[in-house]
C-alpha cells in the first residue's frame, strides 16, 4: 500500500527555498558539477554508444551538484543502474510526485502536501529554472498533457476533482483552470467517510480517442462498502474529455495509481497497489506447528501476498477487490484470484474463477506507483519498446525487501508484457535494519534521451543518462 510521504528536513531548507518556493530563482552554474543543456544533452545522448537492453547490473555513484547537497545527499550515494548509464540528481523538489513533460521540454512536478505544481525549466550548466506553475490546489496529484484539435490542455487531478486549463508552449503558470470532473470523493466527506480516505489522491489518463479515465481508489485496505457507494471506490470510470458522459469501465482495482496507454492502441494498462495483511486463504497448516491456519495472519504468508497486480484493463472488468486476492504464480502472468477469507469464504460474496486476471504480476507489496510506456521517447532504442514503472516499497514487511527501485517490462508487437527487470535500484541500504534514503514515485523519459524520476522521500528527481563512451 503507498502512502504520501513528504520528509521534511530543516537542511533542505536554503536549497529548496529557490527551487520550490522563489519561482523563477536566478542562480550560479555549479563548477564542480555541471548540469547540460538540453541541446548538450542531446548531443552527450547521440553520441553515446547504444545500450543493449539489461538489467541493473552496475553500481553508479550518484552525481550530486554541489549546491544540492543536504541531507540525504550529504553523503554518497549509490544506486545499480544498467550497463551504459549514469545517474545525477537533477532537481531537489520537496514531495515530489507525479510528473509531466510539456510538449517544449519542460517538465511539471506535482506537490500534493503543498498544494502546488512546480515547473522545472533547463539552463545550460546550472540547475533548472523552478516557477510555481499552479498554486492553492487540493491535493494535485496525476499530470496529463493532451492535445484536441490545434488546443493542448493540462489535465491535473486532485483529490476532489479534475480539472483542466489550455497550455501555450513556454507557459510557466498555469491559465485559469476549468473543473471538468467535480466532486470525487477524498478525506474532506465527513458524511459517508468521516474523513476517513486511506488512498483519496487520484490519476488519471486520456486515450487516443479523447476519452478521460479517472482512478478512484480504495478508501481502506479491504472494505464491502466502497462496491456499494457511488461512485464506485477501487475502481475506474470513464469520462468524455470535458467531463461528460461517466460511465463505470472497470472495478476490484484497490488503488490504480500508474495509467497509461499502450502507444498506438487503445490498450489501457494500469499499475495497482494491492492489499496488505491478506489472511491465509487455504484450509492447511502452513507453518507447520500442527493447527489449521485458515484465516489467520502469517507474516510469512503476507510478506509474499497478493502480488501487485500490472495489468491491461478490459471494458467491463471486474478484478476481484474486496472479495478476491490475486495468487502468484511462477512466471507472474496470467494471475488467478482465491476467495478472502474474511469478506468471501466460500465465494459466498463473488465467484472469484470469474474475476478478471491479471496480466502481470510484481512482488506483493512493493507499491507500484508511477508507469510510463517509453514507445515513441528518445530514450536509448532498446528501452523503447516497454514500460518503466517506480515501486514506492513496503512499509509493513518484516523486511524491507520489496520495492524501492524503478523497473521495466518489455512488450512484444502484439502488446503482450514480457518480464520484469531491475533498471534502478539502491535506495536501501540495510533491509533488515529498515534503512532508505529514497522512494521512487514516478518515470518518465524527457526530452533528451534521460528517463526522469521522482521521489518524495528525498525530495528529488533523477536522471538516468545514456553515458558518452
Amino acid at each position: 500500500m503507498a502512502s504520501l510521504k513528504s520528509t521534511s528536513h530543516c537542511a533542505w531548507l536554503v536549497s529548496i527555498a529557490c527551487l520550490i518556493n522563489l519561482g523563477a530563482c536566478s542562480g550560479g552554474g555549479d563548477a564542480a558539477a555541471p548540469i547540460a543543456s538540453q541541446a548538450e544533452q542531446s548531443t552527450q545522448a547521440e553520441g553515446a554508444a547504444t545500450p543493449a537492453l539489461a538489467a541493473a547490473s552496475v553500481l553508479a555513484t550518484l552525481d550530486i551538484p554541489a549546491s544540492l547537497t543536504a541531507p540525504p545527499f550529504d553523503v554518497p550515494r549509490q544506486l545499480t543502474v544498467p550497463p551504459g548509464f549514469g545517474i545525477r540528481l537533477w532537481a531537489r523538489v520537496e514531495g515530489a510526485r507525479f510528473m509531466a513533460r510539456a510538449p517544449n521540454g519542460d517538465i511539471l512536478v506535482s506537490q500534493p502536501g503543498s498544494g502546488q505544481v512546480v515547473l522545472l525549466r533547463e539552463r545550460s550548466n546550472d540547475l533548472p529554472q523552478a516557477f510555481t506553475f499552479a498554486s492553492g490546489l487540493q491535493k494535485p496529484h496525476d499530470l496529463v498533457f493532451h492535445t484536441i484539435g490545434t488546443t493542448t490542455y493540462l489535465y491535473i487531478a486532485e483529490s476532489n476533482r479534475i480539472t483542466r486549463s489550455v497550455y501555450q508552449s513556454g507557459d510557466t503558470r498555469s491559465a485559469t483552470r476549468e473543473t471538468v470532473v467535480a466532486d470525487l470523493p477524498d478525506a474532506s466527506n465527513m458524511t459517508e467517510l468521516q474523513g476517513n480516505y486511506a488512498h483519496e489522491l487520484k490519476n488519471i489518463a486520456l486515450s487516443p480517442e479523447h476519452k478521460l479515465y479517472v482512478s478512484i481508489a480504495s478508501s481502506c485496505n479491504a472494505c464491502i462498502e466502497d462496491t456499494q457507494s457511488d461512485p464506485l471506490r477501487g475502481a475506474i470510470y470513464e469520462y468524455n474529455a470535458d467531463g461528460s458522459g461517466r460511465r463505470l469501465y472497470a472495478r476490484g482495482l484497490r488503488n490504480a495509481e500508474g495509467l497509461d496507454f499502450l502507444p498506438g492502441s487503445s490498450a489501457l494498462w494500469v499499475a495497482v497497489n494491492n492489499r496488505d495483511n491478506v489472511p491465509y486463504p487455504f484450509e492447511n497448516d502452513a507453518d507447520g506447528n500442527g493447527t489449521n491456519d485458515a484465516g489467520q495472519i502469517l507474516p510469512s504468508y503476507v510478506d509474499n501476498n497478493p502480488p501487485e497486480p500490472f495489468t491491461r484493463v478490459r471494458d467491463g472488468g471486474n478484478y476481484g477487490w474486496p472479495f478476491c486476492n490475486v495468487l502468484p504464480n511462477a512466471e507472474m502472468s496470467n494471475l488467478e484470484s482465491a476467495p478472502d477469507y474474511m469478506l468471501n469464504r466460500n465465494s459466498s460474496q463473488f465467484d472469484c474463477t470469474t474475476a478478471d486476471r491479471a496480466s502481470k504480476g510484481i512482488r506483493a507489496h512493493s507499491a507500484p506507483l508511477g508507469l510510463s510506456f517509453l514507445q515513441g521517447s528518445t530514450v536509448p532504442e532498446a528501452y523503447r519498446s516497454g514500460a518503466a514503472i517506480a515501486l514506492h516499497g513496503c512499509w509493513n514487511c518484516t523486511t524491507l525487501s520489496a520495492g524501492y527501485k524503478v523497473v521495466y517490462f518489455s512488450f512484444d508487437a502484439e502488446g503482450n508484457a514480457g518480464s520484469e527487470i531491475d533498471l534502478v535500484t539502491g535506495f536501501v541500504t540495510d533491509p533488515v535494519a529498515r534503512s532508505l534514503w529514497g522512494r521512487p514515485v514516478d518515470v518518465i523519459p524527457d526530452a533528451n534521451g534521460n528517463i526522469l524520476i521522482s521521489d518524495d522521500y528525498a525530495g528529488a528527481i533523477y536522471q538516468l543518462y545514456p553515458k558518452v563512451q
